[in-house]
């Protein structure tokens, strides 16, 4: 039974997933030993493109095997792929370098301010403390006051009193003086 369709498709993709993953893993095991002679670069042979071909079951296609690239390109894109590394770690180290510098820069600021605060705070004690200690010199007199003002009031309250009686005795006089 053939396979069409999606199926084909999905077929054809892991027929040529092995292929591909074994030409990385060549590629890489190139890398990993680059002191190989060429003599051995020469005898492993690179293998040729099958045509894909149609056959009566639908048109399923027959997998493709990978070319090796030539040990030149991959030294080339090796090269590539480290500079461009550098290039990307050198740019994280810059940006975590910047980040501690901005980080440093606002603490010393902030125990700027701190200090600026403590002084601050420093002179609002003192001056507390001064304010205490002429409230307290002059709770003598402060006393005096209270004393001098209920004194008033008792006498405003005798004046009221005396008011009261004199105005009792005008009334009493003119009624004796009236007989």
């Amino acid at each position: 039974m053939a396979a069409t369709g999606d199926d084909a498709a999905a077929m054809d993709s892991i027929s040529r997933a092995p292929a591909a993953h074994l030409a990385a893993l060549n590629a890489a095991a190139r890398l990993s030993c680059p002191a190989e002679a060429p003599e051995d670069v020469a005898e492993s042979p690179a293998v040729a493109p099958k045509k894909p071909s149609t056959n009566s079951d639908g048109g399923v296609e027959t997998a493709e095997e990978a070319v090796e690239p030539a040990e030149s390109d991959i030294n080339e894109l090796c090269t590539d792929m480290f500079e461009k590394m550098s290039v990307f770690l050198q740019g994280e180290l810059t940006g975590t370098c910047e980040d501690y510098r901005l980080l440093e820069n606002m603490n010393k600021i902030t125990s700027l301010k701190y200090m600026e605060m403590k002084d601050i705070s420093i002179n609002i004690s003192r001056n507390l403390q001064d304010l205490n200690n002429k409230y307290a010199s002059l709770q003598p007199y402060l006393d005096q006051i209270n004393q001098i003002e209920e004194q008033v009031s008792s006498l405003e309250q005798a004046a009221y009193k005396l008011d009261a009686y004199s105005k009792k005795l005008e009334a009493r006089f003119k009624k004796l003086e009236k007989r």
